[in-house]
């Protein structure tokens, strides 16, 4: 992000520019300063949301998908740090992804491919977690973390163009005490002063400023001129290849100068690049748009640099013509799939961080997922994008359907990275028809209707969209994170075959454990080793969330966003704990902690989950990971004053357990993967993607052998019983039966 070597050149060759401060005086100033303006906020920060993200979550085994109540602690005592200093915070994370920005988006989702992969070689190989260099954010983190501040009592906004352009805006406008964040382009933007959030410390609030004024002064530049600097160094918008021959010119220019001074690789070629900026303008008066004209430039390139340029003016700013759109391009083109007050509420929701997806399809068309932590060698679990595209082709009917007449519903881009996927292009998913007796209700009535007949069509307008409508009558009976959580495990299950008994007896298991546990009891949860597949399926459930957000938003929102938040339903300490137990025969007490009132709740959701997937022609079976079979669960200290020794029966007891509840055991279960399998649901074997081509998978020669089914063992000693397929990489990729199909 930012502009290319800008922030290692000032680190490395200007370090007057980086100036250590004290954010808690800086406000007591900036109060003392502005005590005769009209501005009443107070001193105020603008946050950039997304580059806090890591400086934020600390927490330990960020692998098994999230441990979402110490997060949410750790955001409150962040939060609390500014608030004892005076400061009043705003945030402001993306929004979208501009399309002069794709290929570069496509490009660090390739990059951060790689690292994934190397994370499940490691967890594979060694059984733990690997160190900080291959780091990856749990799923869903920006969303979420929007919502957390939000029940911090902050003021948060999702940007409806370019992020780092709304923050700048915004403190410019608002004349605001600085930027927080971590992006190079912040000096560039005639803003508001730059803080660093990666410099920053929060126990002092001390940091460092980079001074606007003192890098002018380095590289001889004025303000105005800092724009032209930034794109010919290369950023988000204009490439490094694009502007390489002016680049070459300008370092072959600059040591034809400076032939006797010594050469300096890390700064050299930004001082260089800055003497031929300023060499450009001849006097003040010189206008922007006539040195690019002059530049040694194509026309596309001579376009981009100037879309590049304007990218960091801010309004009331000089720019180099007055053709800038205000509302983008695709923003008007599904307008006639919606009425002008759904339109409206979309874009408020969306500013708001209420409106999950439903902005980005009714008024941009185009939806996107970043990088999840999957195995792109584990041939058994189908990628979340594939898992849930079904979800989301009726959440796209739901949003955009045909209501009789004659306007055919549009086809939605989709964005998804998962294994296989080049993004070279964007999937084009049409919407599905969603199954409900009286065909798709109106959406006006659902957002805006009153009434208890409206409050039922909403929430079984929820439920269909995971084909859950029988869970209707659980509303009002458990509380509504459980049913939310129900809908997504039972949907799973039925997407996903591979999907085990014990793997449901984890899902649902920990979810009525969590409301039992405070944020210190599942930090000190101690897990013998982490197994991949675990790993898998938290990031699967986790992205499942977000689906649940994107249904209720666009239902109407029969149930509150509260209880649909991760640390209502979700910990990935205390999954990948109960994963390890189920898988390795726990007894039901202490799977369910030995509560009496969780094993209730447990029961009766398990109860739910197999009857409709039995009327679904879905029959779970019993396929305990022999890797986790292996290891007794240390989940602290509480958890092991309470465990029995449930290794001592051996399988030949998990056996017999099962044959008592009526479940399949015993039989090696099936090895194949779902490539293999041509399975995704229950229902149908033949995928398409959106471009009409079918996917054939490549079959591993052992991928049908004898043997319990292992998808993640510890290090070494499991290894020789490993046999996986492979994944093919190429384009083509079925899609999963929508539910009910």
């Amino acid at each position: 992000m930012g502009v290319k070597g800008l922030q290692g050149f000032i680190y490395n060759c200007c370090p007057d520019v980086c100036t250590a401060v004290n954010l808690r005086s800086l406000a007591a100033q900036h109060v003392v300063q502005n005590t005769d303006t009209a501005t009443s906020a107070g001193p105020t920060l603008v946050v950039d949301g997304m580059a806090c993200l890591r400086h934020w979550y600390r927490c330990k085994n960020w692998v098994c998908g999230g441990q979402w109540k110490e997060y949410v602690d750790i955001l409150r005592n962040w939060v609390e740090a500014f608030k004892s200093a005076g400061i009043r915070l705003v945030f402001i994370f993306d929004g979208v992804v501009e399309e002069k920005k794709r290929q570069e988006w496509v490009k660090r989702r390739r990059r951060v491919n790689g690292e994934i992969a190397k994370i499940f070689r490691h967890i594979k190989t060694h059984g733990e977690q690997p160190d900080k260099e291959l780091f990856c954010l749990p799923s869903g983190l920006s969303m979420f973390s929007c919502f957390a501040l939000r029940s911090l009592g902050q003021e948060v906004f999702c940007s409806v163009t370019e992020a780092d352009h709304e923050i700048a805006n915004y403190a410019h406008e608002h004349g605001c005490m600085g930027i927080l964040g971590q992006d190079s382009d912040f000096i560039i933007y005639n803003s508001a002063p730059y803080f660093s959030v990666e410099k920053l410390r929060i126990n002092s609030l001390t940091t460092i400023l980079y001074d606007r004024q003192k890098f002018c002064q380095a590289v001889g530049l004025t303000v105005n001129q800092l724009p032209l600097l930034a794109c010919i160094l290369g950023n988000d918008v204009v490439s490094q290849e694009q502007m390489q021959h002016i680049r070459n010119r300008a370092l072959a220019t600059h040591r034809e100068k400076h032939s006797m001074l010594p050469y300096n690789a890390k700064g050299q070629l930004v001082l260089a690049v800055s003497e031929f900026v300023r060499s450009l303008w001849g006097s003040e008066e010189t206008k922007l748009g006539d040195i690019l004209q002059a530049l040694d430039l194509s026309d596309s390139q001579r376009e981009l640099l100037k879309k590049g340029i304007k990218s960091y003016l801010l309004p009331g700013q000089e720019a180099l013509d007055r053709d800038d759109v205000s509302v983008r391009p695709s923003a008007c083109a599904f307008q006639k799939y919606v009425s002008p007050e759904i339109f409206k509420a979309c874009r408020e929701k969306h500013v708001a961080t209420e409106g999950f997806m439903v902005y980005l399809v009714v008024c941009e068309g185009v939806i996107e997922c970043s990088n999840t932590l999957e195995d792109e060698e584990d041939s058994e679990l189908i990628p979340q994008a594939l898992v849930y595209k079904p979800c989301r082709r009726n959440i796209y009917g739901l949003l955009l359907g045909s209501d009789g007449s004659s306007v055919d519903p549009p086809v939605i881009r989709e964005w998804f990275v998962y294994p296989g996927n080049p993004l070279k292009e964007p999937d084009l998913v049409p919407p599905a028809q969603l199954s409900l007796p009286h065909g798709r209700p109106s959406l006006d009535l659902l957002w805006f209707g009153a009434g208890s007949d409206v409050s039922s069509l909403r929430l079984m307008t929820f439920l269909a969209i995971f084909d859950c409508q029988e869970f209707s009558d659980l509303h009002g009976t458990v509380e509504v994170s459980l049913l939310a959580a129900l809908c997504l495990v039972t949907y799973i299950v039925r997407q996903v075959t591979s999907v085990s008994q014990e793997d449901v007896d984890a899902y649902l298991s920990q979810c009525v454990c969590l409301g039992q546990r405070s944020s210190q009891d599942l930090q000190q949860i101690k897990l013998p080793y982490i197994c991949s597949r675990a790993v898998q399926l938290g990031s699967l459930y986790v992205r499942g969330l977000n689906l649940l957000l994107g249904a209720n938003c666009a239902s109407g929102s029969p149930l509150p966003n509260a209880a649909l938040m991760p640390w209502h339903i979700f910990d990935g300490q205390l999954f990948h704990s109960k994963y390890l137990l189920a898988h390795g025969g726990a007894e039901r007490p202490l799977l369910l902690d030995n509560d009496a009132s969780c094993l209730s709740s447990f029961l009766l959701l398990r109860e739910k989950l197999t009857e409709i997937c039995r009327k679904r022609g879905r029959v779970l079976e019993s396929r305990p990971d022999a890797g986790a079979q292996r290891h007794r669960s240390r989940a602290g200290p509480a958890d092991r004053e309470r465990q029995t020794d449930w290794h001592s029966g051996g399988r030949q007891h998990w056996r017999e357990r099962g044959r008592g509840r009526g479940e399949t055991m015993g039989q090696p279960p099936h090895r194949g993967g779902w490539r293999d399998r041509g399975e995704c649901g229950t229902q149908e074997k033949s995928w398409r993607r959106g471009d009409g081509h079918d996917f054939h998978p490549h079959v591993h020669p052992q991928s049908h052998g004898p043997g319990p089914h292992n998808t993640s063992r510890p290090p070494q000693q499991y290894h020789s019983h490993r046999s996986r397929g492979r994944y093919q990489r190429g384009p083509r990729w079925t899609q999963p039966p929508a539910p009910g199909t």
